[in-house]
């Protein structure tokens, strides 16, 4: 490595960053559903948990997200 340059430089690097970030994201974002669930009183099955934590889509997330906060049951999360 020369002077000046880095271990992370490069598109590569940076592709590698971005997807570490949107990885992260997505298991925040999966993360706050179960909570919102949990503290809606909605029963999360390993089923549904798996669903959601598996879900590395974050707009899949916030669209479940959304629905979670009026839905009466884990599977209505889904419809």
């Amino acid at each position: 490595m020369g002077a000046g340059s880095s271990a992370y430089e490069g598109d590569f690097a940076e592709s590698l960053l971005a997807e570490g970030r949107a990885e992260g994201k997505a298991i925040g974002e999966a993360k706050m559903l179960q909570m919102l669930l949990k503290a809606r009183g909605i029963e999360v099955s390993e089923e549904v948990r798996e669903r959601i934590t598996s879900c590395m889509d974050t707009a899949v997330l916030e669209e479940w997200f959304q629905r979670a906060l009026t839905a009466d049951c884990a599977e209505q999360v889904f419809e």
